[in-house]
């Protein structure tokens, strides 16, 4: 059975079918990168991180926090959830707005799910302006 313009049922459910699966691909899929790929990389600079707060590189897919003056740390951006990249930095949080998990900013530890494992850390120091994984 087609309608007016020729487009058969199955046409139509085939479509469907692919819409289904790219909105899925939204909720997951993102590559957490290996400490080896960033290692000697700039994630961010000093000034764009603040006390208590972070900066994503969406680019590198890792988060940078500052959980005290001075003190910077380095996640995987990628939720540990269904993988999708984290959407922002608060309180003291790092948040998924894709299913509401919320990461401590200072050990990526699970504060709320339904993520039950934390973020993968990444080892990094300042040098100059800039924040770099080692």
């Amino acid at each position: 059975m087609t309608n007016a313009e020729g487009i058969g049922r199955r046409t139509v459910l085939c479509g469907a079918g692919v819409a289904g699966v790219a909105a899925l691909a939204g909720c997951g899929g993102d590559k957490e990168k290996s400490a080896e790929e960033l290692k000697g990389k700039e994630i961010a600079k000093v000034a764009d991180v603040p006390v208590g707060g972070g900066k994503i590189n969406t680019t590198e897919k890792i988060v940078v926090t500052q959980p005290s003056q001075g003190v910077y740390k380095a996640f995987t951006a990628v939720c540990t959830h269904q993988g999708c990249t984290v959407g922002g930095v608060a309180n003291g949080l790092i948040k998924c707005d894709c299913h509401g998990s919320e990461f401590k900013i200072a050990d990526g530890a699970v504060q709320r799910g339904p993520a039950d494992k934390p973020l993968k850390e990444y080892p990094v120091q300042v040098k100059g302006g800039g924040i770099v994984v080692t």
